[in-house]
């Protein structure tokens, strides 16, 4: 194998992982559960209601499979996820509105659609049946704002947390606790109605309360642990006085925390986890073990900062290549790593893991890396990841650029343009973390 064979090889892998958590697909194979919940609940009435980057093609599944129950429906994406490349084309719904909103800051169009969702679902009764299609991206898209608070003070306070690396689970503690709809209260907004939530996931762990901040699902997370998030990034006296306001005021009792396991609005509501990292790594490993590798998973739930996760890896990879001289292998591994944004660059938390990671490999021959987010996008570029090899660095070097610069200043994506090293999908329509293949001679 040569280094393209390698970058290609990996790219082979990584699409075939795709396939095993298309949204389309995953969201067909429940057709039937919902076509039975609907006819053997004598209901009179099918609404959707979806939201995230995946929420298209599931909305599509639904409409190619169950036309002829479905009442009405909405879902939000993320702008540019109309189409999407999942299964079953492109197109505005014919039941079923579809909508575009900011992601991953909040924005107007978020709140219009979302409050179209709340008009829609408080019109429901128990004769209704609704189905939530939920994916990643949710929290952002989904947004209504606690009433005193406004949207810029929201759109503030999670550029805040962004960029001080606050993890998904971190992030949307405090989410669901300044929100009308997060946190099982988009559930209580559809009371006393039958819900089935298809959920795809996006979090370590594939937790429930965590996936589009848990609209339909019991929060285990409570007003003091926001104000602990907030206080342990250190930006707790930076906060809008709303939002202070609205937290404290709930950690004192004088607003009621989100509604928690054993509540009533949760008796007829079910959550179903559809597609995941892991179903995407196990595919993964399927495919890699086909084209001749020795494959082995090293982790489905990487977190923590970027680079210095991206080195870590880099040591595995270095590790590996002593071991097995002689034998093609595949290092695969998933999840969602954070960035602490402290330069004003341009990147994603992919194309950050990868630079650090081509320069720990630097110069050492026969080791390639993909790092890419299953949506296509990472961060706010129009790129999924990069693809690195240990000629990466001195090709930048030779291009007159310092590797240790871009990556203090947060400008991986820039560093990758200038040596044609991006790793553009555009949207795939689905979206479960991020993935890693690692290829070594």
């Amino acid at each position: 194998m040569n280094k393209t064979d390698n970058a290609k090889l990996a790219s082979e892998i990584f699409y075939a992982s795709l396939k095993a958590v298309d949204p389309y697909d995953s969201v067909k194979h429940y057709a039937d559960k919902i076509h039975s919940a609907y006819v053997n609940g004598v209901f009179n009435r099918l609404l959707v209601a979806g939201f995230g980057k995946a929420a298209c093609p599931m909305a599509r599944a639904l409409e190619d499979t169950l036309a002829d129950l479905i009442t009405t429906g909405i879902v939000i994406t993320k702008y540019g996820h109309r189409g999407g490349q999942g299964s079953g084309g492109k197109g505005q719904g014919k039941k079923i509105n579809i909508l575009e909103a900011g992601h991953p800051v909040p924005d107007e169009n978020g709140v219009k659609g979302t409050n179209e969702i709340i008009k829609l679902l408080r019109s429901a009764d128990e004769t209704t049946l609704v189905v939530c299609l939920i994916s990643g991206g949710g929290s952002a898209l989904l947004v209504s704002p606690y009433e005193v608070i406004t949207l810029n003070e929201k759109q503030e306070i999670t550029q805040l947390l962004l960029k001080a690396g606050a993890n998904i689970s971190e992030l949307n503690t405090v989410r669901k606790h300044i929100s009308k709809v997060k946190g099982g209260r988009l559930a209580e907004i559809a009371y006393p109605a039958k819900i089935i939530s298809l959920i795809l996931s996006d979090v370590i762990g594939d937790r429930l309360d965590v996936i589009a901040s848990g609209p339909t699902s019991p929060d285990s997370a409570t007003y003091d642990d926001a104000l602990h998030v907030l206080k342990k990034h250190g930006i707790i006296d930076k906060l809008p006085q709303s939002i202070s306001d609205v937290l404290n005021n709930g950690s004192d009792g004088l607003i009621p925390d989100t509604p928690k396991e054993g509540n009533v609005i949760f008796r007829r509501v079910e959550n179903i986890i559809i597609g995941s990292n892991k179903i995407a790594l196990d595919e993964a490993k399927q495919k890699a073990e086909e084209l001749g590798f020795h494959t082995e998973i090293i982790s489905a739930e990487l977190t923590g900062e970027a680079r210095d996760v991206g080195k870590w890896l880099a040591e595995k990879a270095i590790e590996r290549r002593g071991e097995r001289p002689f034998a093609p292998t595949c290092l695969i591994s998933g999840g969602e790593t954070t960035v602490t944004v402290k330069g004003n660059g341009i990147g994603g938390r992919n194309t950050e893991f990868t630079l650090a990671f081509a320069m720990e490999i630097e110069g050492k021959e026969g080791v390639t890396l993909l790092s890419a987010g299953t949506d296509g996008t990472d961060g706010p570029t129009d790129a999924a990841g990069a693809i690195v090899d240990g000629e990466t660095i001195q090709k930048g070097k030779a291009a007159g650029l310092d590797p240790l610069e871009y990556l203090a200043n947060n400008d991986s994506y820039n560093f990758f343009r200038k040596i044609d090293g991006l790793f553009i999908t555009g949207p795939t329509g689905t979206n479960v973390m991020d993935i890693q293949i690692v290829v070594i001679e």
